[in-house]
């Protein structure tokens, strides 16, 4: 089966210089993009059988996930230059 990568740099291309910038000089966007970066990480070693989780547990860390993932979204759409 092959996996979608799901890292920040793939989910956001067009915006990685401002990742960059909001990961060093932003605490909270930073806190936010290292719960993404953990949350990913779990979930992709779930997928790839390297870890188990119960159905539903993967489940709710996926929409945990997400929801870091719209929360980023919006910082990145409202810090455009």
């Amino acid at each position: 089966m092959h996996l979608l990568n799901h890292d920040l740099a793939h989910e956001f291309p067009e915006y990685l210089d401002k990742l960059t910038q909001l990961k060093a000089s932003d605490a909270h966007f930073s806190t936010l993009a290292e719960h993404y970066d953990a949350h990913n990480h779990t979930i992709t070693q779930c997928e790839q059988g390297k870890e188990s989780m119960a159905d539903d547990e993967l489940e709710v860390l996926k929409k945990k996930r997400l929801d870091i993932k719209d929360e980023i979204y919006q910082i990145l759409k409202s810090e455009q230059d």
